[in-house]
């Protein structure tokens, strides 16, 4: 298969995750500002890969069944792997990050299960939204983490909360809508 732009930066942004990571948990141990900023580097640079792989699939014409599968899984790889690490550097509760990796535990087996019924289940608005404020949460974190923009911590309590409901609300309006699945079984 020949790798076309979006499916190439579906997989660099998975390539960045691991990057993220290592250098989010070590730059926990200084106090030197400009490495406790480049992780809010990488994952902004990352997210973005995430709105360009989209535009430039659709307006190209270049969707494919590797953009369709990978595109959401590089999402949820690096926001779960950023909740992750917030719970060992003590910025969010683990609570809250089972409850995430659980919703897409989920939603992920429910669209294997439809797609073993031959039925193809498209994102909602709600998941969608959700993504949105997920990475958003991350960015702000990370600004907190960082020491800049000291002014955006006051959002994080608040984008938590709105996480944990979109969280929710998206699994279960994802859920109701595609009910043919379960009765199907």
């Amino acid at each position: 298969m020949k790798m076309n732009l979006p499916n190439k930066l579906t997989v660099l942004r998975m390539c960045l995750v691991p990057v993220f990571v290592l250098i989010l948990l070590l730059s926990d141990n200084t106090d030197i500002t400009l490495f406790r900023i480049l992780p809010l580097i990488i994952f902004v640079g990352a997210a973005i890969t995430d709105t360009l792989d989209g535009q430039i699939a659709r307006k190209h014409n270049l969707i494919t069944d590797f953009g369709k599968f990978m595109d959401p899984l590089a999402d949820k790889l690096l926001v779960c792997s950023a909740l992750i690490c917030f719970v060992e550097i003590n910025y969010i509760s683990s609570w809250i990050v089972i409850l995430i990796i659980a919703r897409e535990f989920i939603i992920s087996g429910f669209r294997m299960l439809a797609a073993s019924k031959g039925i193809t289940i498209a994102a909602n608005v709600w998941g969608k939204f959700k993504t949105v404020i997920q990475m958003l949460l991350v960015i702000v974190i990370l600004c907190d983490f960082a020491g800049i923009f000291g002014f955006l911590s006051i959002l994080i309590i608040p984008l938590i909360i709105l996480t944990i409901l979109l969280t929710v609300i998206s699994a279960a309006t994802y859920i109701y809508d595609n009910k043919k699945v379960i009765k199907s079984m």
